[in-house]
Protein backbone atom coordinates (compact mmCIF):
# COMPACT_ATOMS: atom_id res chain seq x y z
CA UNK A 1 0.00 0.00 0.00
CA UNK A 2 1.33 3.37 -1.03
CA UNK A 3 -0.45 6.56 0.00
CA UNK A 4 2.05 8.99 -1.49
CA UNK A 5 0.23 12.17 -2.46
CA UNK A 6 -2.86 11.20 -0.42
CA UNK A 7 -4.28 13.25 2.42
CA UNK A 8 -5.88 11.35 5.31
CA UNK A 9 -8.06 12.94 8.00
CA UNK A 10 -8.37 10.94 11.22
CA UNK A 11 -10.83 12.02 13.91
CA UNK A 12 -10.07 10.95 17.45
CA UNK A 13 -6.53 10.85 16.12
CA UNK A 14 -4.81 11.75 19.36
CA UNK A 15 -5.03 8.35 21.02
CA UNK A 16 -6.12 4.74 20.72
CA UNK A 17 -7.21 3.43 17.33
CA UNK A 18 -7.07 6.89 15.77
CA UNK A 19 -3.45 7.40 16.79
CA UNK A 20 -2.53 3.96 15.46
CA UNK A 21 -4.20 4.83 12.13
CA UNK A 22 -2.35 8.13 11.90
CA UNK A 23 0.96 6.37 12.54
CA UNK A 24 0.32 3.74 9.87
CA UNK A 25 -0.79 6.29 7.27
CA UNK A 26 2.43 8.22 7.89
CA UNK A 27 4.48 5.04 7.54
CA UNK A 28 2.84 4.54 4.15
CA UNK A 29 3.65 8.10 2.99
CA UNK A 30 0.26 9.76 3.46
CA UNK A 31 -0.15 13.27 4.78
CA UNK A 32 -2.23 13.20 7.97
CA UNK A 33 -4.58 15.66 9.64
CA UNK A 34 -4.89 14.59 13.28
CA UNK A 35 -8.29 15.79 14.49
CA UNK A 36 -9.14 15.65 18.18
CA UNK A 37 -10.81 17.79 20.82
CA UNK A 38 -8.05 16.91 23.31
CA UNK A 39 -5.23 19.34 22.55
CA UNK A 40 -2.65 17.52 24.67
CA UNK A 41 -2.91 14.11 23.04
CA UNK A 42 -3.52 15.58 19.59
CA UNK A 43 -0.42 17.77 19.69
CA UNK A 44 1.69 14.93 21.09
CA UNK A 45 0.59 12.57 18.33
CA UNK A 46 1.22 15.10 15.56
CA UNK A 47 4.62 15.95 17.02
CA UNK A 48 5.52 12.27 17.18
CA UNK A 49 4.58 11.80 13.53
CA UNK A 50 6.68 14.78 12.51
CA UNK A 51 9.65 13.51 14.50
CA UNK A 52 9.60 10.40 12.31
CA UNK A 53 9.75 12.51 9.16
CA UNK A 54 6.03 12.49 8.45
CA UNK A 55 3.91 15.40 7.31
CA UNK A 56 1.15 15.89 9.85
CA UNK A 57 -0.74 18.67 11.59
CA UNK A 58 -3.04 18.75 14.58
CA UNK A 59 -6.47 20.37 14.37
CA UNK A 60 -8.42 20.85 17.61
CA UNK A 61 -12.10 20.39 16.85
CA UNK A 62 -15.27 19.18 18.52
CA UNK A 63 -16.71 17.01 15.75
CA UNK A 64 -20.22 17.38 17.19
CA UNK A 65 -20.18 21.12 16.38
CA UNK A 66 -21.36 21.94 12.86
CA UNK A 67 -19.71 25.35 12.89
CA UNK A 68 -16.35 23.93 13.97
CA UNK A 69 -16.42 21.13 11.39
CA UNK A 70 -17.52 23.47 8.60
CA UNK A 71 -14.55 25.69 9.43
CA UNK A 72 -12.15 22.75 9.82
CA UNK A 73 -12.43 21.24 6.35
CA UNK A 74 -11.28 24.35 4.42
CA UNK A 75 -8.38 24.67 6.88
CA UNK A 76 -7.23 21.14 6.10
CA UNK A 77 -7.65 21.71 2.36
CA UNK A 78 -5.68 24.95 2.61
CA UNK A 79 -2.89 23.21 4.53
CA UNK A 80 -2.63 20.05 2.42
CA UNK A 81 -4.36 20.75 -0.90
CA UNK A 82 -7.33 18.41 -0.53
CA UNK A 83 -8.73 15.35 1.25
CA UNK A 84 -8.66 11.78 -0.07
CA UNK A 85 -9.38 9.69 3.03
CA UNK A 86 -11.61 10.27 6.03
CA UNK A 87 -11.46 8.03 9.08
CA UNK A 88 -14.47 8.78 11.28
CA UNK A 89 -13.10 7.36 14.51
CA UNK A 90 -13.93 9.88 17.25
CA UNK A 91 -16.15 8.46 19.95
CA UNK A 92 -16.91 8.23 23.66
CA UNK A 93 -18.31 5.48 25.90
CA UNK A 94 -20.94 6.07 28.55
CA UNK A 95 -23.15 3.69 30.54
CA UNK A 96 -26.81 3.50 31.44
CA UNK A 97 -30.24 2.30 30.38
CA UNK A 98 -33.19 4.17 28.89
CA UNK A 99 -34.60 4.77 32.37
CA UNK A 100 -31.34 5.74 34.10
CA UNK A 101 -29.64 8.12 31.66
CA UNK A 102 -30.59 11.75 31.19
CA UNK A 103 -31.52 13.42 27.93
CA UNK A 104 -28.23 15.31 28.16
CA UNK A 105 -26.24 12.08 28.43
CA UNK A 106 -28.10 10.63 25.43
CA UNK A 107 -27.39 13.78 23.41
CA UNK A 108 -23.71 13.80 24.37
CA UNK A 109 -23.04 10.28 23.10
CA UNK A 110 -25.17 10.52 19.96
CA UNK A 111 -23.70 13.93 19.12
CA UNK A 112 -20.06 12.88 19.31
CA UNK A 113 -20.31 9.30 18.06
CA UNK A 114 -22.94 9.61 15.33
CA UNK A 115 -23.55 13.26 14.54
CA UNK A 116 -19.80 13.84 14.45
CA UNK A 117 -19.36 11.25 11.70
CA UNK A 118 -22.31 12.75 9.81
CA UNK A 119 -20.86 16.26 9.99
CA UNK A 120 -17.34 15.21 9.02
CA UNK A 121 -18.73 13.29 6.05
CA UNK A 122 -21.08 16.10 5.04
CA UNK A 123 -18.31 18.67 4.74
CA UNK A 124 -15.57 16.35 3.48
CA UNK A 125 -17.42 14.61 0.64
CA UNK A 126 -17.60 17.71 -1.61
CA UNK A 127 -13.80 17.98 -1.34
CA UNK A 128 -13.44 14.30 -2.24
CA UNK A 129 -15.67 14.77 -5.27
CA UNK A 130 -13.40 17.58 -6.44
CA UNK A 131 -10.43 15.19 -6.15
CA UNK A 132 -12.23 12.56 -8.23
CA UNK A 133 -13.23 10.32 -5.33
CA UNK A 134 -12.10 9.09 -1.96
CA UNK A 135 -12.50 6.58 0.84
CA UNK A 136 -14.37 6.89 4.12
CA UNK A 137 -13.82 4.38 6.92
CA UNK A 138 -15.97 4.52 10.04
CA UNK A 139 -15.10 2.93 13.38
CA UNK A 140 -18.20 1.11 14.50
CA UNK A 141 -18.18 -1.73 17.03
CA UNK A 142 -19.40 -5.25 17.57
CA UNK A 143 -22.20 -3.26 19.16
CA UNK A 144 -23.14 -2.08 15.68
CA UNK A 145 -24.74 -5.51 15.25
CA UNK A 146 -25.21 -6.68 18.85
CA UNK A 147 -25.80 -5.07 22.23
CA UNK A 148 -24.29 -4.82 25.68
CA UNK A 149 -26.37 -4.25 28.78
CA UNK A 150 -26.36 -0.81 30.38
CA UNK A 151 -24.99 0.96 27.28
CA UNK A 152 -28.09 2.07 25.40
CA UNK A 153 -26.81 5.38 23.97
CA UNK A 154 -23.46 3.89 22.96
CA UNK A 155 -25.11 0.87 21.30
CA UNK A 156 -27.60 3.05 19.41
CA UNK A 157 -24.80 5.33 18.19
CA UNK A 158 -22.79 2.37 16.90
CA UNK A 159 -25.82 0.85 15.16
CA UNK A 160 -26.35 4.24 13.54
CA UNK A 161 -22.79 4.39 12.28
CA UNK A 162 -23.27 1.18 10.31
CA UNK A 163 -26.41 2.64 8.74
CA UNK A 164 -24.54 5.84 7.93
CA UNK A 165 -21.77 3.84 6.28
CA UNK A 166 -24.20 2.02 4.00
CA UNK A 167 -26.02 5.23 3.05
CA UNK A 168 -22.73 6.94 2.15
CA UNK A 169 -21.74 3.95 0.02
CA UNK A 170 -25.08 4.03 -1.83
CA UNK A 171 -25.41 7.76 -2.25
CA UNK A 172 -21.84 8.57 -3.35
CA UNK A 173 -20.64 5.43 -5.12
CA UNK A 174 -21.30 7.16 -8.43
CA UNK A 175 -18.80 9.85 -7.42
CA UNK A 176 -16.11 7.21 -6.82
CA UNK A 177 -16.39 7.43 -3.05
CA UNK A 178 -16.25 4.22 -1.03
CA UNK A 179 -17.46 3.85 2.55
CA UNK A 180 -16.79 0.94 4.89
CA UNK A 181 -17.21 0.25 8.59
CA UNK A 182 -14.93 -1.69 10.92
CA UNK A 183 -16.48 -3.47 13.90
CA UNK A 184 -13.86 -3.92 16.64
CA UNK A 185 -14.24 -6.07 19.72
CA UNK A 186 -12.63 -5.04 23.01
CA UNK A 187 -9.49 -3.05 22.15
CA UNK A 188 -6.86 -1.99 24.68
CA UNK A 189 -7.28 1.76 24.34
CA UNK A 190 -7.30 4.62 26.86
CA UNK A 191 -11.11 4.64 26.58
CA UNK A 192 -11.38 0.97 27.52
CA UNK A 193 -9.02 1.44 30.45
CA UNK A 194 -11.04 4.46 31.59
CA UNK A 195 -14.12 2.26 31.56
CA UNK A 196 -12.32 -0.50 33.48
CA UNK A 197 -11.27 2.00 36.14
CA UNK A 198 -14.91 2.80 36.86
CA UNK A 199 -14.98 -0.59 38.59
CA UNK A 200 -13.46 -1.17 42.02
CA UNK A 201 -11.44 -4.03 40.52
CA UNK A 202 -10.25 -2.80 37.11
CA UNK A 203 -7.85 -5.71 36.69
CA UNK A 204 -10.80 -8.11 36.79
CA UNK A 205 -12.59 -6.07 34.13
CA UNK A 206 -9.52 -6.19 31.89
CA UNK A 207 -9.25 -9.93 32.45
CA UNK A 208 -12.91 -10.33 31.51
CA UNK A 209 -12.29 -8.33 28.33
CA UNK A 210 -9.46 -10.70 27.44
CA UNK A 211 -11.62 -13.77 28.05
CA UNK A 212 -14.35 -12.56 25.67
CA UNK A 213 -12.17 -13.37 22.68
CA UNK A 214 -11.28 -16.74 21.16
CA UNK A 215 -7.55 -16.16 21.49
CA UNK A 216 -7.91 -15.18 25.14
CA UNK A 217 -6.82 -11.57 24.88
CA UNK A 218 -8.29 -8.30 23.71
CA UNK A 219 -7.07 -6.52 20.59
CA UNK A 220 -4.47 -3.79 20.22
CA UNK A 221 -5.15 -0.49 18.43
CA UNK A 222 -2.63 -1.36 15.72
CA UNK A 223 -4.58 -4.51 14.84
CA UNK A 224 -7.66 -2.43 14.03
CA UNK A 225 -5.60 0.24 12.29
CA UNK A 226 -4.18 -2.34 9.88
CA UNK A 227 -7.71 -3.09 8.66
CA UNK A 228 -8.79 0.56 8.51
CA UNK A 229 -5.76 1.54 6.45
CA UNK A 230 -6.34 -1.41 4.12
CA UNK A 231 -9.95 -0.36 3.59
CA UNK A 232 -8.79 3.17 2.82
CA UNK A 233 -6.34 1.89 0.21
CA UNK A 234 -6.77 1.04 -3.47
CA UNK A 235 -6.26 -2.60 -2.53
CA UNK A 236 -9.83 -2.51 -1.19
CA UNK A 237 -11.17 -0.89 -4.38
CA UNK A 238 -14.07 -3.37 -4.71
CA UNK A 239 -15.18 -3.00 -1.09
CA UNK A 240 -17.88 -0.52 -0.18
CA UNK A 241 -20.79 -0.63 2.23
CA UNK A 242 -19.02 -3.43 4.08
CA UNK A 243 -19.12 -4.20 7.80
CA UNK A 244 -15.74 -5.74 8.59
CA UNK A 245 -15.35 -7.63 11.86
CA UNK A 246 -12.09 -7.00 13.73
CA UNK A 247 -13.20 -8.64 16.94
CA UNK A 248 -10.97 -11.61 17.68
CA UNK A 249 -13.88 -14.00 17.31
CA UNK A 250 -15.90 -12.35 20.08
CA UNK A 251 -19.19 -12.90 18.24
CA UNK A 252 -18.43 -16.42 17.02
CA UNK A 253 -19.41 -18.73 19.95
CA UNK A 254 -23.08 -19.44 20.50
CA UNK A 255 -23.81 -18.32 24.05
CA UNK A 256 -20.54 -16.42 24.37
CA UNK A 257 -17.08 -17.42 25.54
CA UNK A 258 -18.14 -17.84 29.17
CA UNK A 259 -20.66 -20.45 28.03
CA UNK A 260 -18.03 -22.27 25.99
CA UNK A 261 -15.40 -22.19 28.73
CA UNK A 262 -17.78 -23.48 31.40
CA UNK A 263 -17.62 -26.94 29.88
CA UNK A 264 -21.18 -26.78 28.55
CA UNK A 265 -20.13 -25.79 25.07
CA UNK A 266 -20.88 -29.27 23.75
CA UNK A 267 -24.57 -28.89 24.54
CA UNK A 268 -26.61 -29.10 21.37
CA UNK A 269 -28.33 -25.89 20.32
Amino acid sequence: MDFKGKVAVVTGGGSGIGKACAQEFIEKDAVVAVVDRDAKTGKETAAGLKSKGGKAEFFQVDVSSASEVEKLIPEIVSAFGGIDILVNNAGIQRYGTVTTISEEEWDEVLSINLKGAFLMSKYTIPQMIERGGGSIVITGSVQSVAAQRNSVHYVVSKHGLLGLTRCLALDYGGQNIRANCVLPGAIDTPMLRWAANLDSHPEKVLGACDSLHIRGKMGQPEEVAHVIVFLASDQASFMTGSAVMVEGGLLVPVGGMAFQQSGTGSTKA
